[in-house]
């Protein structure tokens, strides 16, 4: 999925699962770790283009086997906040993010704030409602549960009072200036004192943490990769002329909650014909047709952490325009996910893909970041984009590789596949192929 930065703030019956359709294609992976040097030039990368694994949809809709969500994870994370938020001179640390409770706690219910004390005496409280109260109770050995009677920050500001909170850190990232005002106000008459000092604004810490992922959360990942690769072998025997964007979406999102998404990992991009040239395009009324280009960026969630890959079809004959722009996507994508090592930096990797494509003579017609982290959100740290300052990468970083050429009016074409960065080099989570001739449906 291409980067977009957000705004701050089941019927017993058995369904026998369609088959992939049959793709000519030698048994070799395509764009994982090769580990060899001859994929610097792109001769190497266009003889790669060729291999492409056979791969049949699974009759199998029961959701992936991970570990439970009561892992031994949680507590490591909460002690490092705790380190993190001593060391800054912090009695507390109040977690408002969603996202970032889940992390912490694995509770995924939302609408709660997480109060974690650098006392490590003390257990974090978890401050939610009624409506979690009997969720709630499984995560009592990691945490006090406090149902509140009011609305939240009335509730927060009593459980400070009565937690004796001198410095608490607040989430700059994620935390309105209207709520932070509120609060200050609820403090000051709750506490006595003037709390506009005691509560300190923080930044990035927690986008920090989560950005080097351990094994739970690439199994995670893994797990919604399996479901939404399933997903679309099981639609894509199904996509024919006149299908409109949104009767594909809603079959390919369908097919995920029946193997355990509950949601998509973000609006599914289904472009079909030129309007793959929108890189975040919403899909609506418009129809496929024959010898025209479909892009699917697609994404599945599972325990809360998500996937995020894409890839571009044509149903039936590939123009000469579209054939050549898919070779230069497909040769930028090898080239810079081969070169996906911790210590690399991400504007590095960015350059590669980059300067490939402006050699091509496209550079013009890719104008987004090269791939993003991702995880609990779908764009996450680190960013493999030359807009920001670049940033070292780390073993453990679980990031996207998606190049892109967008030719208004003709279409465009976008590949991408999750990797986990590795200090030898890095591990493609991704199975489907990207080859053309895998990419070829209805023929």
């Amino acid at each position: 999925m291409a980067k977009k930065r957000s705004t701050a703030t089941a019927s017993g019956k058995k369904k026998t699962a369609v088959k992939a359709p049959a793709r000519k294609a030698p048994a070799k992976s395509l764009a994982g770790k090769s580990g060899k040097a001859a994929v610097s030039k792109a001769s190497a990368a266009r003889g790669a283009a060729k291999s492409a694994p056979k791969i049949a949809a699974s009759a199998s809709i029961a959701p992936p086997k991970v570990a439970a969500p009561a892992s031994p994870v949680h507590p490591p994370r909460i002690a490092r906040l705790r380190s993190i938020a001593a060391a800054r001179e912090l009695s507390h640390f109040l977690i408002t993010d969603p996202r970032d409770v889940g992390y912490l706690t694995g509770f995924l219910g939302g609408d709660s704030y997480l109060i974690v004390p650098t006392d490590e005496s003390q257990k974090p409280i978890l401050v939610s409602d009624f409506r979690y109260q009997e969720e709630l109770a499984h995560f009592e050995h990691l945490l006090r549960i406090v149902i509140r009677k009011t609305t939240m920050l009335p509730c927060i500001a009593e459980t400070f009072a009565g937690e004796k909170v001198s410095r608490c850190g607040v989430q700059g990232d994620h935390m309105t200036l209207g709520e932070r005002d509120t609060l200050v106000q609820l403090l000051e008459k709750a506490i006595g004192i003037s709390a506009a000092d005691n509560l300190v604004t923080t930044r990035g810490i927690l986008l920090e943490m989560r950005a080097v992922k351990d094994e739970y959360e690439v199994n995670l990942i893994r797990a919604a990769v399996k479901i939404q690769q399933e997903s679309l072998l099981a639609v894509l025997p199904t996509i024919e002329p006149g299908q409109s964007e949104l009767d594909i979406a809603s079959r390919l999102e369908g097919e995920m909650k029946r193997r355990g998404s509950v949601e998509p990992a973000f609006v599914s991009i289904i472009a079909a014909r030129a309007n793959g040239s929108l890189p975040h395009y919403r899909p609506a009324f418009t129809k496929t047709a024959a010898n025209q280009p479909l892009l699917v960026d697609w994404g599945a969630m599972w325990e809360g952490y998500r996937s995020d890959m894409t890839r571009t079809f044509t149903l039936g004959k590939w123009s000469p325009k579209m054939r050549e722009i898919y070779q230069i996507v497909l040769e930028a994508h090898i080239l810079s996910a081969d070169a996906l090592k911790a210590g690399r930096t991400t504007a590095e990797i960015d350059k590669i893909a980059r300067d490939h494509i402006a050699k091509a003579r496209y550079g013009e017609f890719f104008g987004h970041g090269l791939g993003h982290g991702i995880g609990i959100n779908i764009h996450e740290e680190p960013r493999l984009t030359q807009q920001t300052a670049p940033q070292p990468l780390q073993a453990g970083n679980v990031v996207t590789i998606e190049p892109g050429i967008y030719l208004p009016g003709v279409g465009g074409v976008r590949l991408e596949n999750d990797y986990l960065v590795t200090e030898a080099g890095a591990t493609c989570l991704c199975t489907l192929p990207m080859s053309l001739e895998w990419a070829t449906i209805g023929v």
